[in-house]
C-alpha cells in the first residue's frame, strides 16, 4: 500500500514529491548564498524545511535570521570560549548527557527541581549563559550526533530530553525561572530547529499545569506535540524509549550517578568512559587541538570549495589569440567630472600593453596543471 503525502515525515530519505521540490528549491537558495554545501547539507536543510512546514518563503526568512544570527554571535569560533565558571554553574544547575536511547538519539536531562538561579547568576551572566548554550549545540553537532551516528550504523540528528522537576515546588513559581527557561528555549528553536526528537517533564506537581499553560505559549506547535508531562510515574514510560542500563539511577535506572556527578562527565559514544570533556574549559591542554580542529573544518572546506570554482572557471576560460586585440575604444565609457577635474570611467587596464595582456598556452597547461595538482 502506498503511502499517501500527509504520511511523509520530511526526513532523509522519506519526503514526497512536493518536500524535494522545496528542497531543491532551497539548496538553490543556499547555493546562491555561497555557503558550503559538505556543512549545509540536505539533513542540515530539512531541519529548517520541517520547522516551516516546507514553505519556501518561511524557511527562507528563518534561515536567513539564522545565518545573520551566527554572524552577530561569532558562532564560528564559539568553540574557543572558554565557559570558566562551569563546574560551579553544575552545582546549581545540574546537567547533561548520559549514554542515547533505543534508537540512538543521545538522552540530554536538566535536573530543573535542583536549580538555584540566584546562587546561579552569582557565578555567571546572562550572556555567557547564551554563548555556552551556543556551544553546546555546536558540539551536539559536530561531535555528539556523528558519533551516536557511527554507534548506530545510521543518522542520529536529534535528542531524548528529560526534565526533571523533583525538588522544585513553589519556587518553580518565578518570573526569573520562565525568563531562564525562555532563554534556553530561544536559542534552540530558533536556530536549531528540530534537533528535539522528544521531552518528557517528570516528577511535575500538580501546580505545574499552570506553569505549562505559561510556557508553552513560547513553543511552536510541532514542539509542543513532542513533550510528554508526566508526575512521579514515569518510569514505565520512559523504559518504552531507553533501557534500563542507560536510564540514571535517580530516574529509577540501573545506571549509577551518583547524584549528579555522572551527569557532568556527559557519557556517551562520544566520550564511552568518561575521559575525554566535552567543553574547552575542561581540559584546555588536551582540548586545544580538538578546538582547533572543530573550527578549522569549516575554514577548510570554504577554502576547497573556492578552489574548486576557480578551478572550474579557469576549465571554461577562453583566452584570446596573441594576434587578436580588440581597440581601445575612447568613447566606450563615459567621462564625468568631479571637482573640475576630468575622471574616466574607462577600466584602468584598458590600454596596457600587449605583452602584459597576453596569457601564452604554455603557461595556460602550467597553471592548470598546478590546479589539477593542488
Amino acid at each position: 500500500m502506498s503511502k499517501k503525502d500527509k504520511d511523509y515525515t520530511g526526513f532523509p530519505g522519506d519526503c514526497n514529491q512536493t518536500q524535494l521540490k522545496a528542497l531543491a528549491d532551497f539548496r538553490n537558495i543556499v547555493n546562491s548564498m555561497g555557503l558550503n554545501e559538505k556543512i549545509y547539507d540536505d539533513p542540515y536543510l530539512l531541519r529548517f524545511l520541517r520547522a516551516r512546514k516546507f514553505d519556501i518563503a518561511k524557511t527562507q526568512v528563518m534561515f536567513n535570521d539564522f545565518i545573520k544570527w551566527r554572524k552577530e554571535n561569532d558562532v564560528d569560533n564559539i568553540m574557543t570560549y572558554m565557559f570558566d565558571e562551569l563546574p560551579q554553574v553544575r552545582t546549581h544547575y545540574p546537567h547533561g548527557y548520559h549514554k542515547t536511547d533505543k534508537i540512538g538519539r543521545p538522552i540530554y536531562i536538566e535536573r530543573i527541581g535542583m536549580l538555584q538561579l540566584n546562587k546561579l547568576f552569582e557565578i555567571t551572566s546572562e550572556q555567557r549563559l547564551i554563548k555556552y548554550y551556543i556551544q553546546s549545540y555546536e558540539l551536539l553537532l559536530k561531535r555528539i550526533f556523528p558519533a551516536c551516528s557511527q554507534a548506530k550504523g545510521t543518522r542520529i540528528d536529534q535528542t531524548f530530553t528529560i526534565l526533571d522537576l523533583k525538588g522544585g515546588s513553589m519556587k518553580m513559581v518565578s518570573k526569573q525561572v520562565y525568563n531562564f527557561i525562555q532563554l534556553a528555549s530561544n536559542v534552540g528553536q530558533n536556530n536549531y530547529p528540530e534537533i528535539l526528537g522528544k521531552m518528557y517533564i517528570v516528577n511535575a506537581p500538580m501546580m505545574f499545569t499552570g506553569i505549562w499553560a505559561m510556557i508553552k505559549i513560547w513553543l511552536d506547535e510541532k514542539t509542543k506535540n513532542k513533550i510528554t508531562i508526566l508526575g512521579s510515574s514515569y518510569k514505565d514510560e520512559l523504559l518504552k524509549h531507553i533501557d534500563i542500563d542507560n536510564l540514571p539511577d535517580f530516574l529509577g535506572g540501573n545506571s549509577k550517578c551518583e547524584n549528579t556527578e555522572a551527569l557532568s562527565l556527559n557519557i556517551g559514544p562520544w566520550n564511552p568512559d568518561g575521559t575525554k570533556p566535552l567543553f574547552p574549559v575542561e581540559q584546555p591542554a588536551q582540548q586545544e587541538q580538538e578546538t582547533q580542529e572543530l573550527t578549522q573544518t569549516q575554514e577548510d572546506e570554504d577554502q576547497k570549495q573556492k578552489l574548486d570554482q576557480l578551478k572550474s572557471a579557469l576549465a571554461d576560460m577562453q583566452f584570446a589569440s596573441p594576434t587578436e586585440k580588440a581597440p581601445h575604444n575612447p568613447n566606450k565609457y563615459e567621462v564625468t567630472t568631479q571637482n573640475n577635474h576630468m575622471v574616466s570611467d574607462t577600466p584602468l587596464n584598458t590600454e596596457v600593453g600587449e605583452e602584459d595582456n597576453q596569457f601564452s598556452q604554455q603557461q595556460q597547461q602550467q597553471l592548470q596543471q598546478q590546479l589539477q595538482q593542488d
